[in-house]
């Protein structure tokens, strides 16, 4: 509190990375809607320019995109900035590539398609929230 006033934490700057424009919308729009502040890309290039614009606190990586493999990005972000978590989505069956993940430097991995409360609470355990 400063002055008899609580001081609202800043809203969690996300960028979702994600090459299904469809799942991307919804998901950025129900993100919005519990006030963070969602920056998304359609591929791992257009990731990895926007990063390089913006400061983010968090990234919700898909594994498997059209242009770039997602640990192929993972790689990228973490000699980037390597102190930004990220978050893996794969697919089933996939799991074994999210651990490599995991072996590159991402937080953790979620299995896709993924409850929305349990994202929300991954993201904010990533940032420390």
């Amino acid at each position: 509190m400063v002055n008899g006033e609580q001081i609202q934490p800043a809203p969690i700057r996300l960028l979702l990375v994600d090459d299904e424009e469809g799942y991307v919308s919804v998901l950025s729009k129900r993100m919005t809607k519990r006030g963070m502040l969602v920056t998304f890309a359609l591929s791992g290039g257009e990731a990895i320019r926007t990063l390089r614009k913006q400061d983010f606190d968090v990234v919700i990586l898909d594994l498997k995109m059209e242009d770039m493999d997602g640990i192929e990005v993972l790689k990228i972000i973490k000699k980037m900035i390597p102190e930004l978590p990220v978050v893996m989505l794969t697919g089933h069956g996939s799991e074994k590539a999210a651990r490599e993940g995991l072996t590159h430097g991402a937080y953790d991995y979620l299995t896709k398609p993924c409850e929305l409360e349990d994202l929300l609470k991954k993201i904010r355990e990533a940032c420390g929230r």
